[in-house]
């Protein structure tokens, strides 16, 4: 058994994909969520524990253990087979063939990452460090927060950092690809973050791809700088905090969505676990869909101000086109969430969360600020800027009562309310997608779930399976003669060996057949195997019964008795061979 083999033997693809989407148990194996690569309101997704691999009913995406980490993690195959295998404890191979030149960069993007924070770290508390960590005391992070952050400081020199690499032997074009160095026009290197108060990036994974850096000067024109896109990085679908958060996001069923890094430190360091924040870049549908695969629900809390608010009213119509369930969370006294926590207590942060409005409450508000509700004028106003909300909300019941309440909040009847909606919300169904029925006979499909079970005796049943006469005729025929290729070719038959040689529909219907229930497969193993073969090898036979017979009628109209006799013979040991073989499996 090579390495890949191995480390796939001992992780469990339910509890990796577990951690990036939430399952529930829909059958004896196969667990079921919404797919993390595309978008849906119920779960096409399914992952079967027994035999390892995943399939979306709805795009089609499907693999094992580690193509699920390559995809949702965007990284190489090696960078997945070493995570994994770091994360569950198991020695990588000392000289590996796996890694590929572009894996090669990629770790050691990942390594420079990982030097830069114990720099950045070091740098804080050393003597260099004073401002950085008089700006922490005089926002009130404690050194307890400032270690579980893994916050920092980067010197104004502005080759601190680069000295380091160059010391490590890092290639010129690692570093600039890194995004922690920049080159000047003049060709030079230096540090692209110089004075500024760091904070960790972290993927879903909790590895550090990128820092975020808060200036400490006065007449600094960015307040702050983050890390461009890199091979490593992208910021569009990454969530300050969500690797630490996404455990309490579950557990609460709810996420709170903060504007900045200091915002999330603040509430998460008050006891409130659930908070993440866009990485400098406006809220995106991607990052939305992270968040979703961990709860259905969210709690907006940007800052008071105009800005904030803007904010949040954007990012309604963007959770709402994701279906996410959504509150505002309003904090009084124009205070910020992370000072709200310091000057308030996290009691009353929780309070206020626990009380979050609605967000149609919350727009409400917002619309009578701006309109006045005592004219039709008004009213019709109010009613214009809110449509474009109510247009988003799928479930007509909810849609309903969303309208009574907003008429009551606004001061008209219901009826003018729903008649308004009614006219520019168009009536939206939503699409449950179920296991599709496979339509494959249950002997070709109980073959191929043992085949691929890798149980001992398997090699016996493959070689049989070449002597099925009408295995070209099988609507699996591709499928069977993929699983006799790669046996033929010395490698393990798996779902990924034997799909990778199969076009979109043969490997689409592998993947339903696989998750079609099969008890029989799964209880009796190689033994149910051989009964599938030998109805297979009977059906062959049959079908020769059938040909001679038709070809002997044939020449009995031909006048060709002696060539019909020979052939009766023949007919007579076939029948007499099928009927021994329909003792035998029954």
């Amino acid at each position: 058994m090579d390495f890949v083999d191995q480390l796939k033997s001992q992780v469990n693809i339910v509890n990796v994909i577990g951690q990036y989407v939430q399952l529930k148990k829909a059958s004896r194996d196969r667990y079921s969520g919404l797919c993390p690569f595309h978008k849906e309101k119920t779960g096409s997704f399914s992952v079967s524990e027994s035999k390892q691999f995943y399939h979306c009913f709805g795009c089609h995406v499907s693999g094992d253990v580690l193509k699920f980490v390559m995809e949702i993690e965007g990284v190489s195959f090696y960078e997945a087979l070493k995570g994994l295998a770091e994360r569950h404890g198991i020695p990588m191979p000392k000289r590996s063939e796996y890694a590929d030149e572009d894996s090669k960069t990629r770790a050691a993007l990942m390594q420079m990452h990982e030097l830069a924070q114990e720099h950045f770290h070091a740098n804080l508390h050393g003597s260099s460090g004073e401002i950085a960590r008089a700006y922490l005391a005089g926002r009130g992070v404690q050194p307890e927060t400032i270690e579980q952050f893994g916050l920092g400081y980067s010197l104004p020199s502005g080759r601190s950092l680069l000295r380091m690499f160059e010391e490590r032997q890092f290639p010129a074009a690692q570093m600039e690809a890194s995004g922690l160095v920049g080159r000047s026009q003049s060709g030079g290197y230096y540090d692209r973050f110089r004075n500024r108060l760091m904070f960790p990036i972290h993927n879903e994974a909790g590895k550090i791809i990128a820092f975020g850096g808060r200036a400490l000067a006065a007449d600094e024109n960015a307040k702050y700088l983050n890390s461009p896109e890199t091979p490593i990085y992208r910021k569009s679908y990454t969530l300050y905090n969500l690797h630490r958060a996404k455990d309490a996001i579950r557990k609460e069923q709810r996420a709170i969505l903060v504007e900045g890094y200091m915002d999330a430190i603040g509430v998460s360091a008050a006891g409130v676990g659930a908070v993440v924040a866009s990485c400098g870049t406006a809220l995106t549908a991607q990052q939305i869909q992270a968040i979703k695969r961990h709860a259905p629900n969210i709690v907006v809390n940007f800052d008071p101000d105009a800005a904030g608010s803007k904010a949040t009213e954007k990012s309604i119509g963007m959770l709402l086109e994701e279906d996410m369930k959504v509150r505002i969370m309003e904090l009084d006294g124009g205070l910020d969430p992370d000072e709200y926590c310091k000057r308030r207590g996290a009691d009353a942060y929780r309070q206020k969360l626990d009380r979050a409005k609605g967000y149609f409450y919350w727009l409400a508000d917002g619309a009578r600020k701006k309109y006045d509700v005592h004219t039709s004028e008004g009213v019709v106003s109010v009613l214009q800027f809110l449509l474009p909300a109510v247009q988003r909300i799928s479930d007509r019941l909810e849609r309903s009562a969303i309208a009574s309440d907003v008429a009551s909040y606004i001061g008209v009847p219901a009826s003018m309310v729903l008649d308004s909606f009614r006219k520019s919300a168009a009536e939206r169904h939503e699409k449950y997608i179920e296991l599709p029925k496979t339509s494959v006979r249950p002997d070709e499909r109980g073959l191929i779930a043992v085949l691929l079970s890798n149980a001992e005796g398997c090699d016996g049943l493959i070689e049989d399976l070449t002597r099925v006469e009408t295995l070209d005729r099988l609507d699996t025929r591709r499928i069977l003669q993929a699983i006799i290729a790669v046996h033929a070719a010395g490698g393990r038959v798996t779902f990924d060996a034997v799909a990778a040689r199969l076009e979109d529909n043969d490997r689409r219907i592998l993947a339903e057949m696989l998750f079609a229930d099969d008890p029989a497969a799964e209880e009796f193993g190689i033994e149910w195997g051989r009964k599938c073969i030998e109805r297979l090898l009977g059906a062959g036979e049959r079908q020769r019964y059938m040909q001679l017979k038709t070809r002997i009628n044939e020449l009995e109209r031909a006048g060709k008795l002696d060539e019909a006799m020979r052939l009766m013979q023949e007919l007579g040991r076939l029948s007499r061979g099928n009927s021994a073989s329909r003792r035998g499996v029954q």
